[in-house]
């Protein structure tokens, strides 16, 4: 059984993967690709928040006690199954676990007009999540 100072402490990680990336949005597409340490420093920030998410939803599914996920996406339909999160939402984790996966195994292949996209226009679904996550904790 997880306690609610799991939770915060992963709910912290978010928050400072956020922050973090947040420094990388000014940059164009060209200069990030262009940088081998911007290139390099967005790839792993982008992993790591992805991962965080992740170990936010199990650490909110052990600590509701609900059935254990098979696979890291799983969490997200566990989460939307009990109403926790939106079925959009959920959706949308689910693409960011992908996402993740792909940072992970496929690093060679990384398509970073995908990554790019992700930094500037698909961060505030992770946002939501957390602010939905919070609120079902607050119930």
């Amino acid at each position: 059984m997880t306690d609610l100072t799991v939770i915060e402490n992963k709910i912290s990680a978010v928050h400072k993967y956020l922050k973090i990336l947040e420094r990388y949005k000014q940059f164009t597409q060209k200069e990030i690709i262009n940088d081998i340490d911007r290139k390099g420093a967005l790839e792993r920030y982008l992993y790591l928040i992805m991962q965080a998410t992740i170990d936010l939803s199990e650490a909110v599914i052990a600590y509701k006690n609900l059935r254990k996920p098979s696979t890291m996406s799983e969490s997200f339909h566990i989460l939307r199954e009990e109403k926790i999160i939106t079925s959009d939402l959920a959706g949308e984790m689910i693409k960011m676990t992908g996402c993740r996966n792909v940072i992970a195994h496929d690093y060679e292949k990384l398509n970073y007009e995908i990554l790019y996209d992700v930094l500037q226009n698909r961060l505030v679904y992770i946002e939501a999540f957390v602010a939905e996550i919070k609120n079902c904790l607050d119930t």
